[in-house]
């Protein structure tokens, strides 16, 4: 299919401009430039709009949209182990397409084309993620011991086969998922280190999120997270670490030396009381830093839009410097860099040869009026539901704030079965 966006403001690299943007077969071939011979199926008229490269949500755990505000005000421990947890055992595969599929919803209304999931039933939340057409980098959650240390554990076999079971979709790509080292023993880390350059792909995992993880790993180590991780095999430039709000300077240099990437979580950082990543010092050493909301549980939305607006906001006071992530920085961290950190080559940044992933915004809006700079306006204004058209790979998957192909009843039905039965009203 051949798409042209005609005469709309862009963020391109090189800063915003009005320009024609044409597309063929899913990639963008021409800005201000159609190629010979090329002939649209479908044109969008820019006037009055805005031309982003969809968000990249680099950490989050899709299946959790059940768990929304439903575990709040609690300390990170009860939270996770008090709450969360219990909940999660009642969890079956149909609950977590479901709530999977509420999530690709959110995020493609928010603005969000890609995004990082972290999970259980992951062979549901592919089919989720194939079904709402949104790209999904998927890892089944790791914890425990390797097979035979203190039972049986599926998980490693689990990982393959969904790397195997759905390699061939174009939208789907895999990282092995350790969870943290407080879930995972020494062994079984390495182990997955193992497995992911087997299969040739990346790793995720939860490093340095809080204080008693701190002292925990340092008591049973000797060493930091960030250290431990690095010991076990799993520092390499296709890592991307979810939190690091702890990190200490010697980590910051490892991560940098490692090209590990960081994939920092402003808002379930401080819904958790766990505090600030050191992010400024991350720019600074040179590490890649992403953005991502986390789960609904501790975020409770999966608008990346908020999370820019915390990202470029929270630095500030807390280093008492305005030019703490500046709205520029802010909007890569959250784009190209997320594309980076989650090995999503050609996307990220609008330009030729990318991949199509789009997204219109509407400026029409008292909130984002007048547009003296449509990227501050972005971090500082906008709220992610001025997101009008979505369009991944090329293929128009909302038009107008409305999701083309997704039944948003059916969805909603199907949760809130999954709530009453597993009790998550108060």
């Amino acid at each position: 299919m051949n798409l042209q966006i005609q005469n709309i403001l862009a963020a391109l690299p090189d800063g915003v401009k009005t320009v024609t943007v044409s597309v063929s077969d899913g990639i963008i071939v021409g800005i201000d430039s159609t190629p010979h011979g090329f002939i649209a199926d479908k044109t969008i008229n820019g006037s009055g709009r805005l031309l982003i490269p969809g968000l990249v949500n680099a950490h989050s755990h899709a299946y959790m949209t059940v768990f929304r505000n439903c575990a709040d005000d609690l300390t990170f421990s009860d939270w996770l182990f008090g709450r969360i947890a219990p909940m999660e055992d009642q969890l079956n595969g149909e609950d977590c397409y479901w709530a999977t599929k509420l999530a690709c919803a959110e995020m493609l209304l928010t603005g969000t084309t890609a995004y990082y999931d972290m999970g259980m039933f992951m062979e549901e939340a592919a089919q989720a993620c194939v079904d709402t057409g949104i790209r999904g980098v998927l890892s089944r959650g790791l914890s425990g011991a390797p097979d035979g240390v203190d039972g049986p554990n599926p998980r490693i076999d689990q990982a393959r086969a969904l790397y195997n079971n759905w390699k061939q979709y174009d939208n789907l790509s895999f990282l092995m998922g350790p969870h943290a080292p407080y879930s995972c023993t020494a062994d079984y880390l390495k182990q997955a280190g193992e497995v992911a350059q087997e299969l040739g792909i990346g790793i995720s995992i939860h490093l340095s999120e809080s204080e008693s993880e701190m002292t925990s790993v340092r008591e049973q180590y000797g060493c930091t997270p960030i250290e431990l991780a690095d010991r076990c095999g799993l520092l390499t430039d296709k890592t991307v670490i979810a939190h690091c709000v702890y990190a200490t300077e010697e980590d910051i240099a490892l991560l940098k030396a490692r090209g590990s990437s960081v994939a920092t979580n402003p808002i379930s950082n401080m819904k958790l009381a766990n505090g600030f990543a050191p992010i400024t010092k991350m720019l600074k050493a040179g590490v890649n830093v992403a953005l991502g909301t986390d789960g609904s549980s501790s975020n409770n939305a999966l608008n990346m839009f908020r999370d820019l607006a915390c990202l470029t906001l929270i630095h500030k006071a807390n280093e008492h410097d305005p030019l703490a992530v500046t709205a520029q920085e802010a909007f890569r961290i959250a784009t190209v860099n997320g594309a980076r950190a989650l090995g999503l080559d050609n996307t990220g940044e609008i330009r030729v040869g990318a991949k199509a992933d789009l997204v219109i915004m509407d400026l029409d809006r008292p909130n984002m009026r007048p547009v003296n700079d449509p990227i501050a306006s972005l971090c500082y204004s906008a709220t992610g539901y001025e997101t009008d058209t979505v369009i991944i790979g090329g293929k128009v998957l909302a038009e107008k704030g409305k999701l083309l192909n997704i039944d948003m009843d059916e969805i909603y039905a199907h949760v809130e079965k999954t709530c009453e039965r597993i009790g998550t009203r108060k």
